[in-house]
């Protein structure tokens, strides 16, 4: 496994969790309000104006396709926090608890990450970056899936390891895009 596949990842990430840290320190956890349906649907939001920009290479908004693959990380590690929460857990959590779940987060997801590149070969690497939306998409709709069935799979991995290949997916694109 290239030592370089682990300094961009974490480098990904720090600038991930920068942004997530400040917006909790500005808005606390107000996320906490969402439902795991909502919060996929922001996932896909993210993904779909990826996939519009990828394809009419104009964006009127002012934001490029980094900032929206930044935004379905946090997103991907919001989710998992969730569902690790319930209704019984407070709104408003404080924000060193909330960095330190979203580093065990990152740390599980980093994990299966290198999994897989041991078993796939790095092949990431030779992909384009709109394949890894177009994954990324089809990710969102078999958790929308899973969502419409109560959670219930019959041979399917879950909606957590779904979150974490879209968020390893988000952060290859993002190393592809040259974001440090």
């Amino acid at each position: 496994m290239a030592a370089n596949t682990a300094q961009e990842f974490d480098s990904v990430i720090a600038v991930c969790r920068s942004l997530f840290l400040k917006k909790t320190k500005d808005y606390g956890t107000a996320w906490r309000i969402l439902r795991p349906a909502s919060i996929t649907d922001q996932i896909f939001i993210k993904a779909q104006r990826i996939r519009t920009l990828e394809e009419k290479k104009i964006s009127k908004v002012g934001e490029d396709i980094s900032s929206e693959y930044i935004g379905i990380i946090n997103y991907c590690i919001i989710a998992m926090m969730q569902l690790e929460l319930d209704e019984n857990d407070p709104m408003e959590l404080d924000v060193q608890a909330v960095e330190s779940v979203y580093d065990q987060k990152v740390q599980e997801t980093k994990e299966l990450m290198f999994n897989k590149n041991h078993d796939y070969g790095e092949a990431w690497r030779d992909m384009r970056i709109s394949s890894l939306t177009d994954l990324i998409l089809m990710k969102i709709l078999r958790v929308k899936q899973i969502e419409d069935n109560q959670g219930q799979t019959l041979a399917s991995e879950g909606v957590n390891a779904n979150y974490q290949d879209m968020l390893n997916y988000s952060v290859f694109a993002l190393i592809k895009l040259g974001v440090q």
